[in-house]
């Protein structure tokens, strides 16, 4: 029961401030027998029908993408997180994340696959009437009917809520009139359904409306030509006195961009975990590229600059899927919590959602650059055949480069993730002033020589950690002094913050998995797990460093910005780690078994 009661009692965002113990995570490889053996059946799915034929699938060949749909309808695929009360399978929030993750590696399909479960789906599953939950969500989770999203417009993209698109109630008041234009909607060609945001009338927020393909009045422009994702359906969809029944409007009048930020916390995280299995693909096809090829009569694989990108690309990978999973667990803890309160269902999974918005954020924007990375270095290993169409790493770099734009850019969602933290500290929700102003005093105190015991496994990575919140805490809090309400319009210092929180985030998620890990099969037997967090931890307390000495300098000046780079040397040291080593271990393990250093599923 004190298990249960301290993972209640963890907030969203609340890391920054907290000291989070091993045993209160989750980790990937506590799923249980049944989840494995669905992702088995998943990866299953994956290797069969979608890999054999990608070439296809980007050709844009006709009825092949809605069949693959049909095929993951007919395994459950479609409904893994639909109660069964819909034709789901009623599983949890994490197990949705797995899927995701699984199905990560499979480019085009992955992102018809996660609009029509995700925003094509959720919206109704969340804020439906139940006649609506019960005339739809079946026909959704079958994969009968296929969903999407229609809510950027031309003129209004990160700014949602000033689109144009409008609805008007008919004379007699039984049907909204649908005019407008939509632009970048995925699964739009084959869609049977589309969850269209509109303003009704005067409104100053959008409501959003269910709407039909057999309503008539929508026309669309040809499939868009697209660096990547080819194989994925993305039209321009208009509205021409599209006529919707008073009853599909979906949750109250301007209500549509609570439901669109909403579901969207839901988006970025499945973003953020479905990259996961596609790096691990890159690093496995960079492997056993590198062991084949030859040059000066022996594989690259024994290069030490190509064991350098083997072992970068699992070790960004395996930090990843640790915070991925231990914010998806999270979210499922406090969906539990709030139904055992007598919360309805959906309105708990919102709640859960809103509440961990800020590490939705993080693994979105984190797991998009990990994959950045993987494809990019993966094409370098490739060489030149990197660059031909004729190998895999040419589909996949370009297929990732989507994922830092959609669901919010990366850079949208690094000032909103900052924002959100201040706004949860104005509200007394989490504690950040207490701790920011202990830092703020310890700056000008004399430094303790007490040394702490180091002795236990990853002591003196928690001891480093818990230094790094400091300067991030130091950062935060002067930037908070000084531009006050103003602080929204310093997108350069929200920026430095952001990317120093995301490292502290998904670092401790590292160090934690670890030890979890360490308790389970000792430290011999997690010494690839301590080599990829001991190679991660340096790089992220660069990182760290580098961005709080760019903030600091943006906006203080003489004694007082000497004080804090002085703060920022202080919290951020370290004892360097032999990183050649580290990577030589990590590559060579990947190298010996020609593919990504460990298994969680198979």
């Amino acid at each position: 029961m004190e298990s249960v009661a301290q993972k209640q009692a963890i907030k969203g965002g609340e890391f920054i401030v907290r000291e989070t113990e091993a045993q209160e995570i989750f980790i990937p490889e506590e799923f249980s027998e049944e989840q494995k053996m669905m992702a088995a059946a998943t990866q299953d799915f994956i290797d069969k029908e979608i890999a054999p034929i990608v070439d296809r699938i980007d050709s844009m060949e006709e009825g092949l993408m809605p069949s693959l749909m049909d095929k993951a309808g007919e395994l459950g695929l479609l409904g893994i997180s639909v109660p069964e009360e819909y034709g789901g399978m009623g599983m949890s929030f994490n197990t949705g994340m797995l899927m995701a993750d699984i199905i990560a590696a499979s480019g085009s399909f992955s992102t018809a696959y996660g609009a029509h479960t995700g925003i094509g789906t959720l919206p109704i599953l969340y804020y439906g009437t139940e006649e609506q939950k019960q005339k739809y969500i079946p026909k959704l989770a079958s994969g009968e009917w296929k969903a999407a999203y229609c809510l950027t417009e031309p003129d209004a993209g990160s700014d949602a809520n000033s689109g144009k698109t409008k609805a008007k109630l008919s004379d007699d008041g039984k049907n909204y009139i649908i005019n407008g234009q939509k632009m970048w909607i995925s699964n739009a060609g084959f869609a049977d359904l589309f969850i269209v945001f509109a303003k009704i009338d005067d409104d100053k927020n959008l409501t959003a409306f269910i709407v039909e393909k057999t309503y008539g009045g929508i026309t669309m422009n040809d499939e868009e030509r697209k660096l990547g994702i080819k194989g994925s359906s993305t039209r321009q969809v208009f509205f021409n006195d599209c006529t919707v029944p008073v009853e599909n409007m979906l949750s109250e009048r301007e209500n549509g961009f609570k439901i669109a930020v909403n579901v969207l916390n839901v988006g970025r995280i499945k973003l953020g975990c479905g990259v996961i299995n596609g790096c691990k693909d890159i690093a496995s096809k960079a492997t056993n590229y590198a062991n084949e090829r030859k040059q000066f009569g022996v594989s690259i694989s024994s290069f030490g600059a190509i064991q350098t990108k083997l072992a970068n690309m699992a070790a960004k990978t395996f930090a990843i899927e640790s915070a991925a999973y231990r914010a998806g667990q999270n979210i499922d803890d406090r969906i539990e919590s709030l139904i055992s309160e007598g919360m309805d269902p959906s309105k708990a999974k919102l709640k859960a959602l809103e509440q961990f918005s800020i590490e939705c954020a993080i693994i979105k924007i984190h797991g998009s650059e990990v994959l950045d990375y993987c494809v990019d270095e993966g094409v370098q290993v490739y060489g030149g055949m990197g660059f031909s169409e004729e190998a895999p790493m040419a589909r996949a770099y370009r297929d990732a480069r989507i994922t830092r734009i959609y669901e919010g850019t990366n850079e949208i969602n690094r000032m909103l993730l900052v924002g959100m933290m201040f706004k949860r500290a104005m509200k007394g929700e989490i504690d950040l002033l207490g701790p920011a102003m202990s830092v703020a005093k310890e700056l000008t105190s004399v430094p303790s020589f007490e040394m702490p015991d180091l002795s236990a496994p990853l002591a003196e990575e928690k001891d480093v950690l818990k230094k790094l919140k400091k300067a991030a805490l130091m950062v935060a809090g002067k930037a908070a002094e000084t531009f006050g309400p103003k602080l929204t319009d310093e997108q350069e210092v929200l920026m430095h913050v952001a990317d120093m929180l995301i490292e502290i985030y998904v670092l401790e998620s590292c160090i934690l998995r670890t030890e979890k890990l360490t308790s389970l099969h000792g430290e011999a037997g997690s010494k690839l797990y301590y080599d990829m967090t001991k190679l991660y931890m340096h790089e992220a307390i660069q990182k760290i460093k580098n961005h709080g000495d760019e903030a600091v300098a943006c906006f203080t000046d003489g004694d007082e910005l000497k004080v804090m780079m002085m703060g920022m040397k202080r919290f951020t040291k370290y004892n360097p780690v032999n990183t050649k080593t580290l990577r030589r271990s990590i590559a060579e393990k990947m190298v010996a078994e020609n593919k990504f250093p460990y298994s969680l599923y198979n």
